[in-house]
């Protein structure tokens, strides 16, 4: 006879979630032994699975599982209106993770690999994948992405004219200013903000590109930096998207918090053995991270959010059909 109290008891799945916590909570793999529940000397004497080889064997084995879950995890059972996509460094590597948001305000994590956004096939891959599980864009899906170029193309061309892109506006202040010596940064920088604080989007877009042939003068290259993807930092401007929510997805510092989490669970791994470790680390943190989410500041906003990208979507689509016709 089975006894379900007994498959419970020595269930993996349930020892594994244990271990992977500890660990991802700081403790190493030679000292796991002494959090666990004191079982008596004579127990503990005959006990086995608490070295720190078996340990290490069944995280790896465990975060394995976790990362393939992860990455295959179907993504149809809800209406995204969100996505932040960032490219951060970890343990050395350059990684990309993509950040969900519900129609509800939920932060989930979507997915992660390693390579820059930069990668024409590192960037295609992680968007190619979230449309494979399900990402619905049927209605419009607000696309918040870092600077690279490669990466707004991808998206563009898996989920074309539904994906709503929208660049961070921090990582295009800091690749502008970045071509500029400190003395000119200062004027630069408040007329980036000033342009970006308009509510009007013509205006804004306007006041952008005088910005821009002012700084041909000064450094072309800096000039080129603001002209790339410039229209899409006004993207939550047509959207007339304010308040919180504006705060929340005019750049993707939503990422950034998640990233800051990943990385402190990882703070104490001093050995990092090829990509997939790095990779296992980094899915493992962003599933517990969501233990720590509050629901994106300005969620009360979303409902209109929503509104204006099936707008968006419409007259796209409208936009589209009148051109065939």
């Amino acid at each position: 006879m089975r006894l379900d109290s007994y498959d419970t008891f020595a269930s993996v799945d349930l020892l594994a979630d244990r271990m992977v916590a500890s660990l991802l909570a700081g403790v190493s793999g030679r000292r796991y032994e002494r959090v666990l529940e004191p079982v008596g000397e004579q127990l503990e004497a005959t006990a086995t699975g608490t070295s720190q080889s078996s340990v290490s064997r069944r995280f790896i084995t465990a975060t394995a599982e976790r990362l393939a879950e992860f990455r295959a995890r179907p993504l149809d059972g809800e209406r995204w209106l969100i996505v932040f996509v960032d490219g951060f460094d970890f343990a050395g590597h350059t990684m990309v993770g993509a950040l969900g948001v519900t129609s509800d305000g939920r932060k989930v994590p979507l997915g992660v690999v390693e390579g820059s956004t930069e990668n024409a096939s590192v960037a295609r891959g992680l968007i190619t994948n979230l449309r494979d599980r399900g990402l619905d864009v049927s209605q419009g899906v607000l696309f918040v992405l870092d600077g690279g170029k490669a990466l707004a193309k991808a998206t563009r061309e898996v989920f074309g004219d539904h994906a709503v892109i929208a660049r961070c506006r921090l990582h295009k202040e800091r690749n502008v200013l970045d071509h500029l010596p400190e003395a000119e940064r200062p004027w630069v920088r408040r007329k980036l903000r000033a342009a970006w604080a308009n509510p009007d989007a013509d205006e804004a877009q306007a006041a952008l590109e005088a910005l821009a042939r002012q700084l041909t003068k000064v450094n072309p290259d800096a000039a080129g930096s603001l002209r790339e993807g410039l229209a899409d930092t006004l993207t939550v401007t047509r959207l007339s998207v304010t308040g919180s929510l504006l705060k929340s997805v005019m750049s993707t510092n939503p990422m950034e918090s998640m990233i800051e989490i990943v990385r402190d669970h990882a703070r104490n791994v001093k050995h990092w053995q090829g990509g997939d470790m790095r990779l296992r680390w980094a899915a493992a943190g962003m599933l517990t991270a969501t233990t720590q989410f509050r629901r994106v500041k300005g969620y009360r906003q979303l409902p209109l959010l929503a509104a204006a990208l099936r707008t968006t979507v419409s007259a796209d689509t409208s936009t589209e059909i009148a051109v065939s016709a």
